[in-house]
């Protein structure tokens, strides 16, 4: 066992023995197979990410130290735990992740053998796990969990619906959740409205030109 992976196991389960308040701990955990998936589970991509979700449409603050929280209420942190080349680290943050106070995790794996997600939440049960295909060869891996193993998971790429599925969740405990995500909706919806008088009033060709 590498040096890295095992401080980051035991890190793991230092953190998971200290029985900090829910508003110090992460309220949502992000893992991916490898940082080669950051663009799609986080931001940068061709289209927003679950950290675009977070940061900018509901609010919340990427936690990078678990004894020293930032003071805004609701968190995420982001990871790395392949299921494949680092199997012990996956358990261990899986395990772990419900004593360290996570409420929700979403999981995300590339490739045809796209198994983080299915062996995250086979772990972590009964914790809520959300799973993202990072390409469209990944699908089937993702949701093909057996009867008794649940797993929810979004369409390939797509980490922010994720993102607000995950809030939805949290949404059921903590009213200022559910606040930010129905005045995320209504902006969505003015949107809408704003582009169709737009779009009716001044016609096609004015509309297509601007």
């Amino acid at each position: 066992m590498s040096d890295s992976v095992s401080d980051l196991i035991d890190r793991l389960h230092r953190e998971a023995g200290q029985d900090l308040p829910d508003e110090e701990t992460p309220d949502v955990g992000i893992v991916m197979g490898s940082d080669s998936d950051l663009t799609v589970m986080s931001t940068g991509g061709d289209r927003r990410g679950a950290y675009d979700a977070f940061v900018d449409e509901l609010g919340f603050v990427e936690q990078t130290d678990y004894d020293e929280p930032p003071e805004e209420r609701f968190t995420f942190e982001t990871s790395v735990t392949s299921a494949h080349r680092t199997p012990d680290l996956m358990a261990a943050y899986a395990e772990t992740a419900e004593d360290r106070g996570l409420e929700v995790l979403i999981a995300g794996a590339g490739g045809k053998s796209a198994d983080l997600p299915n062996m995250t939440a086979s772990i972590a049960y009964p914790l809520p796990v959300i799973g993202v295909p990072v390409q469209e060869k990944s699908v089937d891996s993702v949701i093909g969990m057996p009867t008794g193993a649940p797993l929810v998971a979004v369409d390939a790429g797509k980490s922010f619906n994720a993102a607000l599925s995950a809030a939805q969740i949290l949404a059921r405990q903590h009213d200022e959740v559910r606040e930010r995500l129905v005045s995320y909706h209504d902006d969505l919806r003015a949107g809408v409205g704003d582009v169709s008088r737009e779009l009716h009033d001044e016609g096609t060709v004015s509309f297509s030109n601007k």
